[in-house]
């Protein structure tokens, strides 16, 4: 998993490219954290309670109950705004590594289909060698530097 932060280690770095573990092991982290804010939190971190969806609908006097649900919160929101430039970047990256620009994104403004067109995107494997957007993340010069 030293891939899982990797992001955050490239905070704004939209030049290159990120392999499939680069994203998807920082895509865990971020629904592990979200996962972490909701138990702790009283399930407002899926936005249950806003939206009025699973347990804070039929218990909506459970999901307040917390007394550290607002510092909580507070702290998760903090969070998506330092995650959001990370995350931003890392798409960015991963697009580049199937060849594609990152104007792709803005399929996302597209409900459903745009959206299930990026997962696509993001689920296939990037160009093998060398693509316009830089080297191969999965090549490695040198074995002997992995040991």
């Amino acid at each position: 998993m030293p891939l899982m932060f990797e992001p955050l280690r490239k905070y704004a770095d939209f030049q290159g490219r990120a392999s499939r573990g680069e994203y998807w092991q920082f895509f865990l982290f971020l629904v592990l954290v979200n996962v972490a804010v909701s138990i702790v939190g009283g399930g407002g971190g899926f936005g249950w309670g806003a939206w009025g969806w699973g347990w804070g609908h039929h218990h909506y006097h459970h999901m307040w109950g917390n007394p550290f649900s607002g510092l909580v919160h507070l702290g998760y929101l903090v969070f998506c705004l330092y995650v959001l430039i990370p995350s931003l970047a890392v798409a960015f990256r991963r697009l580049h590594d199937t060849d594609r620009s990152a104007w792709w994104l803005l399929l996302g403004i597209f409900p459903f289909i745009g959206q299930l067109v990026l997962l696509i995107f993001m689920i296939l494997e990037g160009t093998r060698g060398d693509n316009r957007f830089g080297p191969d993340p999965n090549h490695v010069e040198d074995p002997a530097a992995v040991i």
